[in-house]
């Protein structure tokens, strides 16, 4: 709408340039009062004439008569005051599927799949082991190989010796990860600043991807569990801080798309957008780690060198991940209205001013806790009670993250049919959770047959999507314009401690899967209570966040902007 028809009053060079009527508005009160200012203090102060001072305006701006100049400023000015982020590009929108589809699979098969592999392979080169081609039994009296024994055995049994604590390969993974978040931490209020009110935003999410990528690449170079604190903490810091950044150009291209306010009765509009951009980009994270899981299990059939193997697939996986680079490239700079200097140290803290946030960062928790401890302690329970053959996990995985691909995509025309919220598709993520973590608990002493796991690993993993993909839309919609990439930095820090947590919890209590299933089954129960009892909505979140408006209002609380002009006709055949 900036380039709408321009009223017959504007002068010729504006006509010209296509401006909208707004913008020259503003230009001419801003120049107004800017000059007044000026002319009192020069007056007050050192006695000078309006001539003198009008010479001295002219030298020092030379270009103030070019009316492409004064354009350009007068647009910048503007979207920096009301909050109006340009519509991206179709380029832009799929370079941001694009990068989530190369990072999601760090958190979600490299982490904790790929390192404890790598590093229980180092640990086996120095323990005596007999020959493992024979045959044994796993603690429920199936009939399993040797070699499949001894990889759970090194996966979860104490093999690393630390000051006096003796730790598994997985534990070890999770005190790395722990050490990742908390690298972090004194990250966030930088950040924070700098992608609200840095000039060059894109930069840090350029940075956190190259050394994240970059720390993938040795880790097989020595061959010692004690290097991998370092590796995995980088990695994981590294993650977090980029994806702190792809979740505020979420929000930035919702608000291309809806403008910064909205009337009550066209929230629905911006709930389509954000759920349509949100749910895509899972479906594209979860196709990567698919295409990530089939390359890892391919290299694994080399069994003479496993180790070799297993760190080509550390290598590839940091190259995977500089391809999302391309996104950083596509994006375009935001106007700011502050620079980081006037920016206040506890500006990263502004979160904890809006109560729905906080419900949100406390429902995107025990999310993420939910779904990776029924993940992690599912997988061991195959490994190492079931002992599944290794073709059976390849299933399983592809399984796990192909389904969320065509099952979101399909959710996501329902949830605009019953015009369901972000709430409430975060409920039904919950509750396919409760299901797969309760009935993993109640048939803890059954032999599972290989098609119920099949089906629940969809069931599970379209619950994993949902609660991944409409928890960001929601704390979206508790986020102040100009906010977002303080809300995000809290997200993504908050989505990998409880992902980190969830991990620690199952390996811990490896050998009971009921113990894991029914602390899932606590966590997503607490997630519901909070949604339904919390009184939890992304109106009433978009409304403290100053998105939304009553429809008996006539105009929005930004002066001079009327969204009633914003909202773009045909959203989601664009965003398709």
């Amino acid at each position: 709408w900036l380039y709408a028809t321009v009223p017959p009053y504007v002068n010729q060079p504006l006509q010209k340039c296509h401006v909208s009527w707004r913008i020259a508005e503003y230009l001419n009160m801003a120049a107004a009062a800017a000059a007044e200012r000026k002319h009192e203090a020069l007056r007050d102060d050192q006695g000078m004439s309006v001539s003198e001072e009008d010479q001295e305006a002219n030298e020092d701006m030379p270009d103030v008569h070019d009316a492409a100049v004064k354009i350009e400023r007068a647009k910048g000015a503007y979207m920096a005051y009301s909050g109006l982020q340009e519509k991206p590009s179709k380029l832009e929108i799929w370079m941001w599927y694009l990068y989530e589809m190369c990072s999601h699979f760090i958190v979600t098969t490299v982490v904790p799949v790929v390192f404890p592999l790598i590093i229980s392979e180092i640990v086996s080169k120095t323990d005596d082991h007999d020959d493992d081609q024979g045959w044994g039994q796993t603690p429920r009296g199936i009939a399993c190989m040797l070699r499949e024994i001894k990889l759970y055995d090194l996966l979860t049994h104490t093999s690393i010796s630390k000051n006096n604590l003796n730790l598994s390969a997985m534990e070890w993974t999770s005190i790395s990860w722990a050490i990742g978040l908390i690298l972090a931490s004194p990250l966030l209020g930088l950040i924070s600043k700098q992608l609200d009110h840095g000039y060059n935003p894109q930069l840090i999410a350029g940075a956190a991807t190259t050394i994240g990528s970059l720390f993938c690449l040795p880790v097989g170079f020595i061959k010692t569990p004690y290097i991998f604190p370092f590796y995995i903490a980088a990695i994981v810091a590294s993650y977090i801080v980029a994806s702190a950044s792809h979740t505020r150009q979420l929000g930035l291209m919702v608000r291309g798309y809806t403008g910064p306010t909205l009337k009550l009765s066209q929230f629905p509009t911006r709930r389509g957008v954000s759920g349509w951009f949100s749910v895509y980009a899972t479906a594209a994270g979860g196709l990567g780690s698919a295409i990530f899981s089939a390359f890892t299990y391919h290299m694994l059939r080399n069994k003479k060198d496993p180790y070799d193997s297993l760190w080509v697939v550390s290598i590839f996986s940091g190259l995977k991940w500089l391809v999302g680079m391309l996104h950083v490239v596509t994006q375009r700079p935001v106007a700011i209205t502050n620079t980081t200097s006037s920016v206040p140290k506890s500006y990263f803290l502004s979160l904890f001013k809006y109560p729905y946030a906080i419900a949100s960062l406390i429902v995107i928790f025990m999310s993420s806790f939910s779904s990776t401890c029924i993940f992690t302690g599912g997988l061991l329970f195959l490994l190492g009670q079931l002992c599944l053959k290794p073709i059976f996990f390849l299933y399983f995985w592809l399984i796990y993250f192909i389904f969320p691909s065509f099952s979101m995509p399909l959710l996501q025309p329902l949830q605009h049919v019953i015009k369901a919220d972000a709430v409430r598709m975060q409920l039904l993520g919950f509750l396919l959770a409760l299901l797969t973590s309760g009935m993993g608990f109640y048939y803890k002493e059954k032999n599972w047959q290989r098609h119920h796991v099949l089906l629940f690993a969809a069931i599970q993993s379209t619950s994993a999507g949902l609660l991944h993909a409409f928890g960001r839309v929601l704390l979206l919609d508790c986020t102040p314009h100009g906010k977002e990439g303080a809300f995000s930095v809290w997200h993504s820090w908050v989505k990998a401690l409880g992902t980190c947590t969830g991990f620690a919890v199952a390996s811990a209590i490896r050998g009971h899967v009921s113990t894991a299933f029914g602390v899932s089954f606590l966590a997503a129960t607490i997630g519901i209570l909070i949604l339904i009892f919390g009184n939890i909505s992304d109106v009433g979140g978009a409304m403290a966040a100053g998105h939304l408006y009553e429809d008996s209002e006539k105009g929005s609380p930004v002066p001079g902007l009327d969204t009633s002009i914003i909202i773009k006709e045909h959203v989601y055949e664009e965003t398709a």
